[in-house]
């Protein structure tokens, strides 16, 4: 017997999970043909339950009401996936869909279409992360959240990701990134005062807090934040020929590279003339530091 583990590649495992979450948008109540032909049941409301394990924790009232008031009008349209409960009988756990099964309650229905799947825990919380992702309305830190969820619990790569997620390399790094800035700049991109590509443009700068709120408070464009952030984490015992070559397309990239995959910032400042230079990698705290050393020693 085969058996199923945490990590594994991403290929026709993935595949056939992103098969019954792969509409662009399941809330927003479009018919799918090819679900429409598979096994669909019918389940009491009562008798399903959420996941406990759902990454997404916020759930916009007034989205749900609009979810509802559409339910009401043409019912559910496309059915929620669900798995036996795993620790009571004759109930289910919701897989995909728990904001259908919350504005479907809203709506006051009884009973919604459903397709049963025996999905064990690992491939709950992937199938979790992976309709997360794919929501029109997810921002870019809950995005983020997502992909290092992927790749942290399942072992995915950045490459494997953006072939199976129809994205960019440069998207998924560039979001990973946000995730070195400060709580409270993060808290400005989930609340929507800051922009991505504000945040983006924060990343390296050693005042990023500040800087953000500047950028509220002032209505900054983000070349404007840009060229405050390039001021601010400009080293100020840079060497003249450093100062005077701007990196190249490689070194930037690999800056990218290197900070999406330790978390944390990374500048690199190579002198051409030379072939020398150094690695800077800022941590925030000893908790960082510990980090960054266990990644570094290990294997």
């Amino acid at each position: 017997m085969v058996q199923k583990t945490g990590k594994r590649g991403l290929g026709r495992g993935l595949s056939a999970l992103m098969a019954d979450i792969e509409t662009p948008d399941t809330d927003r109540q479009q018919p799918d043909v090819a679900t429409s032909r598979r096994m669909e049941r019918t389940i009491p409301v009562e008798a399903i339950r959420p996941n406990p394990d759902q990454p997404r924790r916020q759930f916009s009232e007034g989205a749900l009401n609009e979810l509802a008031s559409s339910i009401r009008e043409k019912g559910v349209i496309q059915p929620l996936i669900l798995r036996p409960d795993p620790q009571e009988a004759n109930f289910y756990q919701i897989v995909a869909g728990e904001r259908r099964w919350r504005a479907a309650q809203l709506a006051q229905l009884h009973e919604l279409p459903a397709i049963v799947r025996d999905f064990d825990d690992t491939e709950v919380l992937e199938v979790a992360i992976i309709e997360n992702i794919q929501r029109a309305d997810l921002n870019a830190m809950e995005e983020a959240m997502g992909y290092r969820q992927l790749m942290d619990r399942f072992g995915h790569t950045q490459e494997k990701l953006a072939e199976a997620m129809g994205k960019s390399r440069s998207h998924i790094a560039n979001l990973l990134r946000l995730m070195q800035l400060p709580e409270d700049v993060q808290q400005m991109v989930r609340d929507g005062r800051l922009s991505a590509g504000h945040a983006r443009a924060l990343v390296t700068s050693k005042n990023a807090s500040a800087l953000a709120r500047d950028a509220v408070a002032k209505g900054l464009s983000v070349r404007q934040v840009e060229q405050l952030a390039k001021d601010d984490t400009r080293p100020k015992s840079r060497t003249k020929r450093a100062l005077a070559t701007p990196k190249d397309a490689d070194t930037v990239a690999l800056e990218g590279d290197l900070s999406a995959s330790l978390g944390m910032a990374v500048e690199i400042l190579h002198d051409a003339g030379t072939g020398k230079g150094k690695v800077s990698i800022q941590y925030k705290d000893l908790q960082d530091l510990d980090d960054l050393m266990r990644k570094l020693t290990i294997g």
